[in-house]
C-alpha cells in the first residue's frame, strides 16, 4: 500500500487530514458554531451527517442497511460500521498503544486512550469551562447545565438525559434481561448486576479496606464501608442540615420532606418511602417469618426483632449510655433512656399541654382523652386501655405466675404456712383481683420472707390474705 500524507493539521488537537474540506468540518467541533439546523425542531448541529441522522427521528425513515454481519443477523449502512461491529465477535484489537500494552478495536478508542497518557482535554464546556478528553463526555456534561431530557419513556412519564439510562429504564417495563450468567443461567437487566453476581461464584473480592481487613466485591461497597471509619457524610440535604454517608439514604430522606411514598402494597392501600419497608410489610400478608432463633426455635418476620430476641439468650447489651454507662439491648431503649438525662420530651399531646418522653407514653395518655379501651378480655369481655393491664387481669382467670424468683426454682418462694378450716373474710383479696375459691380459710402466718419482690408491695394482713393464691 502507498503511504498518503495528511498535510492538513488541526491547530487545536493536532489531528491531520487528507483534505482541507474535512479539516474545516473538523474545526467546527472545537468552536460553538452549529451551522446545520433542523427545520422541524430548530435543533442545530456542527456536522451535516449528524443532522441527516437527526432528521430521521422525525420522518421515521431509516438508512438502508445492506451490509450484514456474518456472525449474527445485524445489518449496517456502511462497511466501516460493519467492521467495527464484527470485532465484537472476533475480539480483534488491531490498534496498539505505543506507551503501554493496551490494545483497542478502533482508532477512535486508541485516540481517546492516548489522552490518558498526554493529559490532553480538547473539549471545553461553554458554560463552566470544564475540559474533557472525549466529546461524548462533554455532551453528557452539558446536559447537567441545560437539564435537557430528550429520551422519553413510552410507557410512563419519565424522561432521561442519557440514552443508556433510557434503555435501562425501558427494561423495567419490558422485563428484558439480556445479561445471563454462564455459571448458573441467572439473567439480569443490567450488566453491572451480572458482573457483581459472577464474583459470587468466583469468590473474588479485589477491593481492600485500608483501615481494617475487610474485602469487597465492588469498589462502591468499599467506599461506603470506609466512611464508617472516617465518619465522612458527603451527601447533604438541601432542605435541612442533615448529612448522609450514602446517596441512597439521602434520596430516602428527601421523601420525608416531599411526602412521596413510591412503594405501594398490592394487598392493601399502604405505601412506603423505602422498598425495604414494603418487603417487611408484605410479610404481614404472607405470614412469612424467615428469621429463626437457633436456641428456642422462635421465628420472626423482622431481622431487628430477631436480633433483639437473641440478646435475651446472650445477655448482650451493646448500647451504652454516655452519662451513666447503663447498657441496653436495643438502640431504641438507649434513646428513650437518654431523654431522662436531657429531660427532652418529644411527644406533645394535641388535646392538652402535656409532653411525654416516648410515643408509647403518648398513645397511653391519649386514651385518657378518648376514653378508648382497645383491649378486651377473652374470658369475661372486660376492656382495658393498655395491653399490660389486660395481661395483668387475665392472670386472675388463668392463675399464671410469670415472675420467677431469683432465690428459688419455684415460681414464687413458698412461705411456711398453717391453714385452719375456719371462715375468713376474703373481700380484701377480691379487691386485689386474686382468684380465691371457697371454702374460706383462715391463714395464720408462721414464717414468711417479705423481702422477696413478687411485683406487688403489700404488708400486714394484706400480705397474708393475698398469698393464699400462691
Amino acid at each position: 500500500m502507498h503511504s498518503v500524507e495528511k498535510s492538513h493539521q488541526c491547530t487545536h488537537c493536532g489531528k491531520s487530514f487528507l483534505f482541507k474540506s474535512i479539516l474545516i468540518s473538523h474545526l467546527i467541533t472545537h468552536s460553538d458554531e452549529r451551522p446545520y439546523q433542523c427545520s422541524q425542531c430548530n435543533k442545530a448541529f456542527s456536522r451535516y451527517g449528524v443532522l441527516v441522522k437527526h432528521i430521521r427521528t422525525h420522518t421515521g425513515k431509516k438508512a438502508e442497511k445492506s451490509y450484514k454481519c456474518s456472525h449474527c443477523d445485524k445489518t449496517f449502512s456502511g462497511t466501516w460500521n460493519l467492521e467495527q461491529h464484527e470485532r465484537s465477535h472476533t475480539r480483534e484489537k488491531p490498534y496498539h498503544c505505543a506507551h503501554c500494552d493496551v490494545a483497542v478495536s478502533s482508532k477512535a478508542a486508541l485516540i481517546s486512550h492516548l489522552r490518558t497518557h498526554t493529559g490532553e482535554k480538547p473539549y471545553n464546556c461553554k458554560y463552566c469551562g470544564k475540559a474533557f478528553s472525549q466529546q461524548t463526555n462533554l455532551v453528557n456534561h452539558i446536559k447537567t447545565h441545560t437539564q435537557e431530557k430528550t429520551h422519553q419513556c413510552t410507557h410512563c412519564i419519565k424522561s432521561f438525559s442519557y440514552y443508556t439510562d433510557f434503555i435501562s429504564h425501558m427494561r423495567i417495563h419490558t422485563g428484558e434481561k439480556p445479561y445471563i450468567c454462564k455459571h448458573c443461567g441467572k439473567a439480569f437487566s443490567y450488566k453491572p448486576s451480572l458482573v457483581y453476581h459472577i464474583k459470587t461464584h468466583t469468590g473474588e473480592k479485589p477491593y481492600h479496606c485500608s483501615h481494617c481487613e475487610k474485602t469487597f466485591l465492588l469498589n462502591e461497597d468499599r467506599l461506603r464501608h470506609v466512611r464508617t471509619h472516617t465518619g465522612e457524610k458527603p451527601y447533604r440535604c438541601s432542605l435541612c442540615d442533615k448529612a448522609f454517608s450514602q446517596n441512597s439514604t439521602l434520596n430516602s430522606h428527601m421523601r420525608t420532606h416531599t411526602g412521596e411514598k413510591p412503594h405501594k402494597c398490592s394487598q392493601c392501600e399502604k405505601a412506603f418511602i423505602q422498598s425495604s419497608n414494603l418487603r417487611i410489610h408484605m410479610r404481614i400478608h404472607t405470614g412469612e417469618k424467615p428469621y429463626q432463633c437457633s436456641q428456642c426455635e422462635k421465628v420472626f418476620s423482622h431481622n431487628e426483632h430477631f436480633k433483639d430476641h437473641v440478646r435475651t439468650h446472650t445477655g448482650e447489651y451493646p448500647y451504652h449510655c454516655i452519662h451513666c454507662e447503663k447498657g441496653f439491648s436495643r438502640n431504641y431503649f438507649l434513646k428513650r433512656h437518654m431523654r431522662t438525662h436531657t429531660e427532652m420530651k418529644l411527644y406533645q399531646c394535641l388535646h392538652c399541654d402535656r409532653t411525654l418522653n416516648t410515643s408509647s407514653g403518648l398513645k397511653s395518655h391519649l386514651r385518657s382523652h378518648l376514653r378508648n379501651k382497645l383491649y378486651q378480655c377473652s374470658y369475661c369481655n372486660k376492656t382495658f386501655s393498655d395491653n399490660w393491664h389486660l395481661e395483668d387481669h387475665q392472670r386472675t382467670h388463668t392463675g399464671a405466675n410469670p415472675y420467677q424468683c431469683i432465690n428459688s426454682d419455684n415460681n414464687l418462694c413458698q412461705p411456711k404456712i398453717e391453714i385452719k378450716e375456719e371462715p375468713l373474710d376474703i373481700e380484701l383479696c377480691k379487691a386485689n383481683k386474686y382468684n380465691i375459691q371457697e371454702p374460706k380459710a383462715e391463714v395464720k402466718e408462721v414464717q414468711i420472707d417479705i423481702s422477696i419482690n413478687t411485683g406487688r408491695v403489700m404488708d400486714g394482713d394484706n400480705a397474708n390474705a393475698c398469698l393464699i393464691s400462691v
